[in-house]
């Protein structure tokens, strides 16, 4: 199965109000592990970058003013990811500003269903706790040390290692050797015939509760179920 982990860095919040694309990385992932196949392109957003976008990713005008322009690069993207489900961290935002890049040239848009959305996913399994992505690199033990600021690959690789831990797991991506299996008489025998302690146990109850016991047993009277199980002492 082919996945495909997607992050964008853009200008700001809402592409209606005029905000762009400036950073676009993706992963691809088959069964769930990452084949080493990534697309990354930084974005000239044909406008300025607020210093609030600049602080948290650190693109500026100077950086991005000679990158392409997404026309110029929308069908290798599109080639890119195919017809794969699209893993996204706040898939709504994402998805709204590709939507947007691609509508402005006239293309197809992407439908949200094959977006699998991780923020959903971490809040579900994770209710009332942290669930950015740093958050979640934290709590999953993956290491996220080069995350100084946002950075739209660096973050789909963090995601693809999250996601799979989302899904299950680690295991669930791997081939992992069968335990020995054991020749069903053998088995047998072993069930039937455990070996003896050295030493027995010492008794973990009382002599007060074992006469509240003895006395509770009588209680029950002679037919009931306990009877077939219990030997008095």
């Amino acid at each position: 199965m082919r996945e495909i982990v997607l992050d964008t860095e853009t200008t700001g919040i809402d592409p209606a109000s005029g905000h762009r694309i400036v950073e676009i990385g993706a992963v691809e992932l088959i069964n769930h592990l990452p084949t080493g196949q990534t697309f990354h392109v930084y974005l000239n957003p044909e406008r300025a970058v607020p210093a609030e976008a600049v602080a948290i990713h650190g693109l500026s005008d100077d950086f991005l003013k000679d990158k392409p322009l997404f026309a110029a690069v929308a069908a290798d993207f599109i080639a890119f990811i195919g017809e794969a489900p699209l893993i996204i961290h706040n898939a709504g935002f994402d998805m709204k500003f590709l939507n947007a890049e691609l509508g402005w040239l006239g293309l197809p848009e992407l439908v949200m269903e094959r977006a699998t959305d991780t923020l959903a996913m971490a809040r579900r399994r994770h209710p009332m706790a942290p669930n950015s992505l740093d958050a979640l690199c934290k709590r999953y033990g993956i290491d996220n040390s080069r995350r100084e600021k946002h950075g739209a690959l660096l973050d789909a690789e963090l995601l693809a290692e999250v996601y799979l831990e989302l899904i299950g797991g680690r295991q669930t991506a791997m081939t992992l050797a069968p335990e020995p299996v054991r020749a069903p008489a053998l088995a047998a025998a072993a069930r039937q015939n455990p070996l003896a302690r050295p030493v027995a146990l010492p008794p973990r109850f009382t002599a007060a509760e074992a006469e509240a016991h003895e006395a509770l047993v009588k209680a029950l009277g002679p037919q009931a179920l306990w009877n077939k199980f219990h030997t008095s002492q």
